[in-house]
């Protein structure tokens, strides 16, 4: 990590009040309070918005009864190499172990490169997400984390959270929202620490992949 020719790779889209949350979740929205261009001593502000925003970890009580807050979540999930998979399926499917068959999993992190929600900026319903085979598989290569370029690894309309629950089952950890389309497959660090915010049920990151 110390390496400065190492390319660093951005995979958080911006938030701002136009970035597209899940419908009926709160929006992006800023109140300034101080501002230095209309002769404050200083700019200060605050803003509003759900823990689920743009690039954002998952903590299991988002998703079970049982499931702690991400401020006691190991970072260690969130830190370390990774490998960025492309796969192709319809929108609105799920990605199963056959889709990645041609894939070897050597990382602890792997990342789904779908590009099912191109703009992270307009809402679109029929998104690719993961099935609960996938994360069984996974889980059996000592898969700690999974990442998805789309807002959920379960699809929209999905009320029952076959992934999420799947995850949970094995103790994996989940960041969704990240933007993979400059982002070559291959192998990476990762680093998506996220906020030790106490008991929230996400926290936003700034995802980031170092080419390995």
């Amino acid at each position: 990590m110390a390496s400065t020719n190492r390319k660093l790779f951005d995979i958080s889209p911006e938030v701002s009040p136009q970035i597209a949350v899940f419908p009926g979740d709160t929006p992006f929205a800023q109140k300034i309070l101080m501002d230095c261009k209309k002769g404050d001593h200083l700019g200060l502000s605050s803003f509003t918005t759900t823990p689920h925003v743009g690039a954002h970890v998952d903590a299991p009580n988002h998703y079970h009864r049982d499931g702690k807050g991400i401020s006691e979540r190991s970072l260690e999930y969130y830190f370390g190499p990774c490998q960025v998979f492309e796969v192709s399926c319809p929108r609105g499917t799920r990605i199963h172990p056959a889709d990645i068959k041609e894939h070897a999993i050597t990382s602890a992190r792997i990342l789904f490169k779908t590009q099912s929600f191109p703009n992270p900026n307009q809402w679109n319903n029929d998104f690719v997400s993961l099935s609960k085979e996938l994360i069984d598989y996974l889980a059996a290569h000592n898969v700690r984390l999974v990442g998805i370029d789309t807002p959920s690894i379960d699809l929209a309309d999905d009320k029952e959270l076959e992934s999420h629950h799947a995850v949970y089952q094995h103790d994996m950890a989940i960041l969704e929202g990240i933007v993979l389309e400059d982002v070559p497959p291959g192998k990476y660090d990762l680093v998506a620490l996220p906020l030790k915010m106490k008991n929230l049920d996400a926290s936003p990151v700034r995802a980031v992949l170092v080419q390995s």
